[in-house]
């Protein structure tokens, strides 16, 4: 992704979210922080960022964003459900309009067939409307896999943002 899109991407949702006057809180696995990182780069960011939270193991997931272990046990921490649950969860114990998750696999190891290195699920749970994404990003770098999710995730909420 070119630079220049990128700083357009975080520009965009600055903007949307300062003039609607929505608050946001985040989710992040594989990204560890990232997310937060990008909604935090402009002045005036806490008017909206409420919250960040890195849930990087199925313990954090558990216990600080109580998502049933049944659940992981079920689908996996890598899932759409996992991802849904972790913006839905995010969103309603900080009270925000908006939550928004990353969970994937950042590698080198832990993938599998079913879900390889690379496999990525977005939550978003906008004003209680709930939707997730899924990518299968090739990268084999794990530093660039976790840029291009959170910039992913920040096109994804921007879409959901325009309709």
């Amino acid at each position: 992704m070119h630079e220049n899109k990128k700083q357009k991407i975080v520009t965009d949702v600055f903007n949307i979210l300062t003039k609607h006057r929505l608050s946001i809180a985040t989710a992040e696995s594989c990204t560890a922080g990232y997310l937060s990182f990008l909604l935090t780069q402009m002045p005036g960011s806490s008017a909206f960022y409420h919250y960040g939270m890195i849930v990087y193991s199925n313990e954090s997931k558990i216990n600080l964003l109580a998502i049933p272990d049944e659940l992981i046990d079920s689908f996996g921490a890598v899932s759409a459900e996992a991802a849904e649950a972790m913006a839905i969860n995010i969103r309603r114990v900080l009270k925000t309009d908006i939550g928004l998750s990353i969970t994937g696999i950042a590698g080198p190891d832990g993938g599998s067939a079913t879900k390889p290195v690379g496999t990525v699920y977005l939550g978003l749970d906008l004003l209680g409307k709930v939707y997730y994404k899924k990518y299968n990003f090739l990268e084999s770098d794990r530093n660039t896999l976790r840029i291009i999710s959170a910039y992913s995730a920040l096109e994804f909420l921007l879409q959901q943002l325009s309709q």
